[in-house]
């Protein structure tokens, strides 16, 4: 089979997520130590992401959970599953959306006439609005890479301003579809933020859509901010860390679990571009990305790192920082890369090249820690050789270190 098969269809819950026992929501506050670690609740002091639409596609957002409760202001489902709104979980995984949401705009809940609610999970950028995109895994009649594409123009054309995708094809290539509606997010000034994948699911190096140039690439960290050697992985397209281990969120039916992977390191860093929008509405969407990597923090003796990107996340200094403005995505262009090593294929699309319609296409569950490898989890119709992956990643790589050097 030249198309490997998706991971979600032969997976269990269990086998998807390590859980924890349920956890009280008068507990949970306190289990989200990358607010105080990570400094946004002093960001929150300049702005809590207020006037900035994120949307999240993926399996769907729970918006009746107490943590979630005025926080999805629009939606829409891709899969034919779900209902029009986004709003039903859907597929083998349906819990992984509204994990995700949660993390990056949960409302917490408490008192009514409190203006900060103290239990429950909180969002990185609490005041953000979501829009749910829903769209369902391990279905075997429905082709993922065009939900993605199409939920991806929606998100556009409904005002988004941020786009999470918490998931991976584990490949590096994309199909030509995802070129069209990329491009269509850049070209109207989106940020896209995507999940570096695990290693525990199979994934040694990022996978499409973190390849894509241009796309904010989050890798994960531990407690102690050290990467993590399960739930992340490692590349040159790697922006910035975040932390990806022992993240408590509402689960739904009003529920809290605690789980690991970047599926968690990409919201919490979708929240803190929410913040810089918020902040500073008149920035592009190249001087947002290259606000937030500049003011990471490096991890390592040089500038980059494939582990790490440019480094952890510093949200108070990606708000009041001095940066250098820009002029173009300092992670790269899609267009350009189009341009260079598409070529002539007559229209084929990359993940089309197979003698067998119906795996045309699939991309592999949301990314999680305790995914198994699958025996056949690897797409091998690559349109480009890796090389030019590498090859490309290591130009943006070394213009951006030259910024970096100049800044200082």
């Amino acid at each position: 089979m030249r198309l490997r098969k998706l991971l979600a269809a032969s997976l269990t819950l269990v086998s998807v997520f390590v859980f924890t026992q349920p956890v009280s929501a008068d507990a949970i506050r306190d289990r989200e130590y990358w607010i105080k670690d990570y400094g946004f609740n002093n960001a929150w002091k300049i702005t809590k992401g207020a006037g900035v639409r994120v949307a999240v596609i993926d399996t769907g957002i729970d918006a009746t959970h107490p943590d979630l409760v005025g926080a999805v202001a629009g939606g829409t489902d891709v899969s034919g599953l779900g209902n029009q709104n986004g709003t039903q979980p859907i597929g083998d995984i349906s819990y992984h959306g509204t994990m995700v949401a949660s993390l990056l705009a949960g409302r917490g809940h408490g008192s009514a006439s409190s203006s900060n609610f103290s239990n429950g999970v909180i969002g990185t950028a609490p005041q953000a609005e979501l829009l749910s995109v829903s769209m369902a895994f391990g279905e075997a009649n429905l082709n993922t890479d065009d939900q993605v594409a199409k939920g991806i123009r929606w998100a556009v054309d409904n005002g988004a301003q941020v786009i999470n995708l918490s998931l991976t094809r584990n490949s590096s290539d994309w199909p030509q579809s995802w070129d069209e509606a990329f491009l269509y997010a850049f070209e109207h000034d989106v940020v896209v933020v995507a999940a570096a994948g695990n290693r525990a699911s199979g994934t040694d190096q990022v996978g499409a859509p973190a390849t894509i140039p241009g796309v904010l690439v989050v890798a994960g960290v531990d407690r102690n901010a050290k990467a993590s050697n399960q739930a992340s992985t490692n590349g040159l397209t790697i922006a910035v860390s975040a932390p990806a281990t022992d993240l408590v969120s509402a689960y739904p039916g009003a529920d809290y679990k605690i789980w690991s992977g970047t599926s968690g390191a990409a919201p919490i860093v979708s929240g803190l571009v929410a913040l810089v929008r918020s902040q500073f509405p008149n920035l592009d969407a190249s001087n947002v990305i290259n606000r937030i990597i500049q003011t990471a923090t490096p991890q390592t003796a040089e500038d980059f790192s494939p582990v790490y990107g440019f480094g952890l996340i510093d949200p108070v200094k990606a708000l009041t920082a001095e940066v250098r403005p820009v002029q173009e995505n300092p992670l790269g262009s899609l267009a350009d890369w189009i341009r260079l090593y598409r070529k002539s294929d007559a229209g084929a699309d990359s993940a089309t090249n197979t003698d067998d319609p119906s795996e045309i296409g699939q991309i592999s569950a949301p990314i999680t820690q305790s995914q198994v490898k699958d025996s056949e989890g690897f797409d091998t119709t690559q349109i480009v050789p890796i090389g030019v992956y590498v090859i490309f990643g290591i130009l943006v790589v070394r213009s951006v270190a030259r910024a970096l050097r100049r800044r200082k």
